[in-house]
This record gives structure tokens, sequence and C-alpha cells, in this order.
């Protein structure tokens, strides 16, 4: 267990609030969790199992919220859901693998690419642009499902941050799904993985059990609040405020890399 100062302390709470609202609305949330735990000195190791223990906290309650208000439905999605958990393991046991040398450059840089990535601007669509063709079989969906959710479920299971982006990325561009209901989908597979990769790290003992809990707690009083908000207020609602926080993540890191 990592003993912290009070200032630490309420550092990693604030990071916990702040990630749980952003992670309930568009993802990203790690994006905040694990640059707050590389700071206190933690082990690398430790800090992508204690962020994962984190972020189910998370997860589980932004998903059990959209599933309430009947904007995601578990039993339309079972083949990306074993995707996910499947590829989130594989994940989760290779990153346990790895050197700690190596790791401690890999996570910095990971969170940096993620964050380029998010904030990088994308091209708005033609008012005048030709239709979208029809949607595949259902068995290619399913397929698609399964594929989907083996590969972000494996990065999430290794590394992490940024997930529930690419999750909404992947929602919108291949379901076809509107902000608010591929949030639905990125909440509730990001708990999938989130999960999968915690019982992985709980057989390694990789996890900080004081830490995770008490920022998990701070997380989940977060989600609760960023989930209502983007059911409520919906799209104008979620970009904004998404791109502003992994903006500014992305040049805390930036300036202290």
């Amino acid at each position: 267990m990592i003993a912290l100062d009070f200032t630490t302390a309420l550092l990693l709470g604030g990071a916990a609030l702040l990630a749980g609202f952003i992670d309930a609305i568009a993802g990203g949330g790690g994006m905040l969790v694990m640059p707050a735990l590389l700071s206190t000195g933690m082990p690398p190791h430790l800090v992508v199992g204690t962020n994962k223990l984190v972020g189910t906290f998370g997860t589980l309650t932004a998903s059990v919220t959209f599933i309430r208000k009947g904007l995601f439905q578990p039993t339309l999605w079972w083949a990306m859901s074993f995707g996910t958990f499947v590829g989130a393991l594989v994940g989760a046991v290779l990153i346990y693998l790895m050197s700690v040398g190596v790791l401690k450059k890999l996570l910095p840089l990971a969170i940096l690419l993620a964050a380029a990535y998010l904030i990088w601007p994308r091209r708005a669509r033609q008012s005048a642009a030709p239709p979208e063709p029809p949607p595949p079989p259902h068995a290619v969906r399913r397929g698609i499902k399964l594929v989907t959710g083996g590969l972000i479920g494996f990065y999430d299971g290794f590394i992490g941050p940024g997930t529930g982006a690419f999750w909404m990325a992947a929602a919108m561009k291949l379901f076809r799904l509107d902000l608010v209901a591929a949030a639905g989908v990125a909440r509730f597979m990001n708990f999938i993985s989130n999960l999968a990769a915690l019982l992985t790290f709980m057989v390694f003992g990789n996890i900080d059990y004081v830490i995770g809990l008490s920022m998990g707690v701070l997380l989940m009083v977060g989600a609760f609040a960023g989930a209502h908000g983007a059911i409520r207020y919906g799209a104008p609602f979620i970009r904004p405020v998404f791109l502003l926080v992994v903006a500014l993540m992305a040049t805390r890191l930036l300036v202290a890399s």
C-alpha cells in the first residue's frame, strides 16, 4: 500500500470525481486517473491494476444508469460483450508479463497518443453527402461486434487510456448510433473490459485496494452525475465537455514529459 500525504490524497480524489463525470459522458476518464496514480510514484503494474479497480466502479454506475433509462439493452450486444471480455483478459495477462522498465515508458506514451487522437479535428460531414448503404446482414454484424469487442477489449486490458472514447467512435461509425446511444454502449463495454482486467490483476496481486476503493467511490459519484447529464442534455453537452478535458489532459502530460 502506498502512503499518501493530504495534498496528494486530495488531488487523487478530485481526479476520480472528474474522471467519473467525463467517463460517463464520453469516455477518457482513464486519461485522468492513470496519470494521477503515476504521479504518486506507484509502480506501473500497480498503477494499471488499481486503475482497473477505480474504473470498474464508474463504468458499472454509468452502465446501470443507461440500462435503467432504457438506452442500452445488454441482450442485443452479447457477441461484443464476449469478445470484449476475452480480449481484455488476454491484454491484462500480456501487460503483467511486461518488464517494469518497458511499462514505465509505455504508459505515458499510450496516454499521449490516445489524447492526440481524440482531440485531432475531424472533418464535418457534408450536408449533401450520399445516403449511407444498408446495414449488413445480422450474422455479419454479429461478427463485427465480436471482432470489435476483442480488439478494443484487448487494448483496455493491456493499457486502457481513452478506451471509452474509442468505443463511442466505433459505435457511431460501425453501428450508426447517435452520441447518447453510443455512450450507453461504451459504458457497458468499458465495464466488461474493466471487470475482466480487474479479475486478472486481483489474481496477480497488482492492486492497491485502499487507494482503488477510495477513488472508486468518488468516481461513482462523478459517473452518476455524468451519466444523467449525458442523458438529459445529449450531444450538445457531451462533445464540448469531453474535448475540453482531453485537451487539458494532453497539455498537462506534454508539459510534464
